[in-house]
């Protein structure tokens, strides 16, 4: 994009890229350009992680995630530094009462209705990052034993049980308001990021619909038999898999593309940059290219399958997951102009 030879680059040249990226972005026409145009992006799914419960979307491009990451902490007030990932704040805003178990769960379906409301079209949680991902069920009488208690008061397997009561909870609101819940897998904290952990969850949830983030990578192959055998209700998302290993990526796009329907493969760039998101794009592009061209070669695939499956995972399996955003295309009509130079 900038045409830099990053093997010669001198240190004024690096000065000099910078400020160039600097007044790059003085300009929004630069933002909606790379992305909309270069990247070749009608509708971008956006997690405002900063602001969890404020649904709030910047662009016309943006597709809003509801990220539930902390609200299996809602045991206590003081787990929330942020009043924008507090169900608590919401309440009191609400007028809800938050004394009781029964009341978190009547604000969890108010926050959940308020999220649809905005635009929301699936849950999201990166939970990986703090703890395993293994599930147990827990009961509402063991769960509410916990509430209103501080940490402090909490030993680890008490907060483990309430945390793991509220995960099946949002997992059953995610079937009842029709939210597919995007769960990051692999490449986080290791010791209990395999989405093998999701199994028993996935299993007795078959009205949930399941999307595994990154391929579970480095447990792509694990991920692959996961949406073979809950092929109804599970999906595979590639996204930031390119970008933390081309080679790994190849690997997981050619094993699942013989082990489950092509149409429950999606991809995704995981970038807050614009430059970011372009690379992540021909990144992807290029990797599943060559992909499905050497599924070609070997008689696999011919070429009008292989150009199915291309604009399946790009493009199609998404609308069909999310329908609802066919109403928001918009690149029929002309390129978009940013809001603040109209």
């Amino acid at each position: 994009m900038y045409h830099v030879d990053f093997e010669t680059l001198t240190d004024r040249g690096a000065e000099d890229l910078n400020q160039q990226i600097w007044n790059n972005y003085k300009d929004q026409n630069w933002l909606y350009d790379v992305i909309t145009e270069k990247a070749n992006i009608e509708l971008m799914f956006n997690d405002p992680y900063w602001g969890r419960l404020k649904f709030t979307t910047y662009y016309p491009f943006e597709v809003l995630v509801f990220n539930v990451t902390t609200l299996i902490r809602g045991f206590h007030p003081s787990e929330f530094s942020n009043p924008w990932d507090s169900p608590f704040r919401f309440a009191s805003d609400q007028t809800l009462p938050m004394k009781s178990l029964d009341d978190y769960l009547l604000v969890l379906e108010n926050i959940f209705q308020s999220a649809k409301q905005a635009g929301a079209v699936c849950l999201k949680t990166t939970v990986a990052y703090q703890r395993t991902l293994k599930f147990e069920r827990t009961t509402k009488e063991e769960a509410a034993r916990f509430f209103g208690k501080p940490r402090t008061s909490l030993s680890e397997s008490e907060i483990k049980k309430f945390e793991d009561f509220i995960m099946w909870h949002l997992v059953s609101l995610s079937a009842k308001h029709n939210l597919p819940f995007q769960i990051h897998t692999g490449q986080a904290r290791i010791q209990g990021s395999n989405p093998m952990n999701l199994v028993d969850m996935i299993e007795a949830n078959p009205d949930t619909k399941f999307i595994l983030f990154h391929g579970g990578y480095p447990w792509t192959g694990e991920t692959g038999v996961i949406v073979m055998r809950h092929s109804s209700h599970v999906w595979v998302d590639s996204v930031w898999l390119p970008t933390l290993s081309y080679t790994a990526a190849k690997r997981a796009f050619h094993e699942w593309l013989e082990v489950m329907p092509s149409d429950r493969i999606m991809w995704g760039a995981d970038c807050n940059h614009a430059e970011g998101i372009y690379g992540a794009t021909e990144f992807t592009r290029m990797c599943l290219s060559e992909v499905l061209a050497e599924k070609i070669e070997t008689g696999f695939l011919n070429s009008t399958q292989a150009q199915q499956i291309g604009r399946q995972i790009m493009r199609e399996n998404a609308l069909s997951l999310f329908p609802q955003l066919q109403d928001r295309l918009w690149k029929h009509k002309g390129p978009l102009t940013p809001p603040a130079l109209r």
